[in-house]
């Protein structure tokens, strides 16, 4: 027997009561509210859109002292494709979460704006505008997979079914800056594949196939991994084919490091593997001895290494005459990263008034410290504010969710938004060694737009499995 509707349980109440004010109580009590996770995030999206048209005015009017219609040319496309994906999520995915479409607006059109803001100085300086458009571009290429993902997709369970494809193809995303024809390398680092003219970086790409992968792999084999194998000195290692591989994925972020000679894009691998499987087995050992291989082929690679060597020594001693005006490595952009930082203060120079187009590639690796000198102090404390917010929601996915292989998958992709905001920021502000890594949602690059907006729409669609609990009816 089918389930009666909300409608006949509310008509079989009150069907034989004749009172106004008794059945306006009634169906006060029966119908629930559809959850309005939806009009939240219209309200925010809005909102969000007036912020960008705001930013895009102060730019202007700060810089060339008018309001031309560019503006409008670099704010309706992306109006036009937020407002579209609302629309999908209210049919495909009504109960997904409501702050992430939002949020990754709002990162995104920020660094739109500052990527403007630093062509309009070019243009000024009698330079070319090279980025702004090609931002605008990209961001709606992205969003649009974003849409397509929740559109085409109707579970990320069947994800679950490609683990090894996953792996073969995030493997294959890695080496393929290394092969003749395609490979490019830029600054010293062989990231970027060129075809027909058009540069990408795969292995941004790369960090969505092995996510998943680490997601079906470590749920299949998570009681062989915890508790299965040989004790050796008081500790039970598990079993070789087990480990076999996850390790051919670790030796494949070690080629990161040697051939490519990218220091970030190895550190994002090894720490997404590293929280992964002590996720997945919530043995602290895996931590431990992670952080000890860590920490020794850290060492061992700034002693080996030229490259990393370089990028040690400038972030240890900016300031030395030596390493400020070395030919390679040179700590010149970190120490004027700096340098508009402290120009910024606390409340920052406001959009279009400091200079940013100073520090070198201020639109792609350095764009935090070109915001932290227009925003100031507070700024960067809001742009972080946002991270830690969309990271928030994307493990409160995953706490909540009852299915392990969601579980997993959701704190991989929230973690490698979390720990590549932490490598690039890090880096800017001299916490760690600078790396070749992106800001996610604000710094120039397609790849990375790409990545990170594909990871939205698939957190998007695991927080729309997470259907809400039928309540029942109190009528009293």
């Amino acid at each position: 027997m089918s389930r009666p509707s909300l409608l006949q349980r509310a008509t079989n109440v009150i069907k034989d009561q004749t009172d106004p004010h008794t059945i306006t109580m009634n169906l006060g009590r029966l119908i629930r509210v559809v959850p309005r996770n939806r009009n939240i995030e219209a309200s925010l999206i809005l909102f969000v859109l007036g912020l960008y048209a705001f930013e895009l005015a102060q730019v202007q009017l700060s810089t060339i002292a008018k309001i031309t219609p560019e503006l409008l040319a670099y704010w309706w496309p992306i109006a036009l494709l937020a407002l579209v994906m609302h629309v999908v999520l209210r049919f495909k995915a009504s109960e997904a979460d409501s702050l992430m479409l939002p949020i990754g607006l709002a990162l995104n059109t920020l660094g739109i704006s500052e990527i403007y803001r630093l062509d309009i100085a070019n243009t000024l300086t009698g330079g070319q505008a090279q980025f702004g458009s090609k931002q605008v571009i990209w961001s709606c290429i992205a969003i649009a997979m974003a849409i397509l993902v929740i559109w085409l997709v109707p579970s990320h369970l069947f994800l679950r079914r490609y683990v090894y494809i996953s792996m073969i193809v995030g493997v294959a995303l890695l080496i393929s800056p290394m092969l003749p024809l395609i490979g490019l390398k830029i600054n010293g680092a062989q990231l970027w594949i060129s075809i027909a003219g058009l540069t990408f970086q795969p292995g941004e790409l790369a960090k969505i196939a092995l996510t998943i992968f680490f997601a079906g792999y470590l749920v299949t084999h998570r009681e062989s991994l915890a508790a299965v194998g040989r004790k050796v000195l008081g500790l039970r290692l598990p079993q070789a084919r087990d480990l076999g591989p996850i390790l051919l994925i670790w030796l494949a972020s070690l080629m990161v490091l040697v051939l490519q000679r990218d220091l970030g894009t190895s550190l994002l691998y090894f720490g997404l593997f590293l929280v992964m499987i002590y996720v997945a087995t919530s043995r602290s050992i895996y931590a431990f001895v992670g952080l000890g291989i860590f920490a020794t082929g850290a060492f061992l690679a700034s002693r080996l290494l030229d490259y990393v060597g370089g990028r040690f020594d400038a972030w240890l001693n900016p300031f030395s005459d030596l390493h400020y005006n070395a030919q390679v490595n040179s700590s010149y952009q970190l120490v004027q990263g700096l340098f508009a930082m402290a120009h910024g203060g606390i409340w920052g120079t406001g959009l279009g008034g400091g200079m940013p187009q100073i520090v070198p590639v201020a639109e792609s690796d350095f764009i935090i410290s070109s915001l932290g000198e227009e925003l100031g102090l507070i700024g960067l404390f809001a742009i972080f504010g946002l991270y830690l917010l969309l990271v928030s929601r994307g493990l409160r996915i995953a706490f909540n969710h009852t299915d392990d292989f969601s579980k997993l998958l959701a704190v991989g992709l929230s973690f490698v938004i979390a720990l590549q905001t932490f490598i690039v920021v890090g880096g800017v502000m001299r916490v760690v060694p600078l790396t070749g890594l992106t800001t996610p949602f604000l710094a120039a690059g397609g790849s990375s737009l790409l990545a990170n907006w594909i990871i939205i729409g698939l957190l998007l669609r695991i927080s729309d499995s997470l259907k809400s609990q039928p309540q029942q009816v109190v009528v009293e």
